[in-house]
């Protein structure tokens, strides 16, 4: 108990004592006015998306001279239009169309390629052990060994009601 009762004696006056310490250090770094770019997740973002087809809000959100005049071009009747134009203002709004985002890709590779890399070192792992780390096998093991235990149950009439003997003709002397 008293070791428990140390322990966070302990911790707490480390961290009182980490705390004085870094105030200044803190107080250092905010003055370097380096901070960490972080994504504000309440506003809309755009993202490509085959099951939603609307983003909350278009590719392109500065706009240049050339796109305000294509915007203003827009309002227009779209016969007037070129094809051009069309795929310019499309772009302005989306970033990828629907064959460029089902298109497949070569990722599959990757992963295939991964997964027999892990599978081959296991291989490897296991045959290693299987020559330096394992003992060699018992000689009960050997088909030789297994053949002369099977006789000699056969000779002992082991379980001669329903087991392995009951199956065994003595006089032909082979299986039944």
């Amino acid at each position: 108990m008293q070791r428990l009762i140390a322990g966070h004696v302990g911790k707490l006056v480390a961290r009182h004592t980490r705390a004085a310490m870094t105030t200044t250090s803190v107080r250092m770094a905010s003055q370097s006015h380096e901070l960490s770019e972080t994504v504000d997740m309440s506003k809309p973002m755009y993202y490509d998306r085959v099951d939603i087809p609307l983003p909350d809000k278009p590719y392109k959100d500065v706009l240049t001279d050339e796109d305000k005049s294509l915007k203003e071009k827009e309002k227009g009747p779209w016969g007037q239009l070129s094809k051009e134009e069309k795929i310019a203002l499309y772009r302005l709004a989306f970033c990828q169309t629907y064959p460029e985002m089902r298109q497949n890709t070569s990722e599959w590779m990757t992963v295939l390629g991964g997964i027999f890399f892990f599978i081959g070192f296991t291989g490897l792992i296991v045959w290693w052990q299987r020559i330096y780390v394992y003992p060699p096998h018992p000689r009960t093991v050997e088909d030789e060994w297994q053949a002369k235990q099977l006789q000699r149950m056969l000779d002992m009439r082991i379980n001669p009601v329903q087991g392995l003997s009951s199956k065994w003709d003595y006089e032909r002397k082979q299986w039944k």
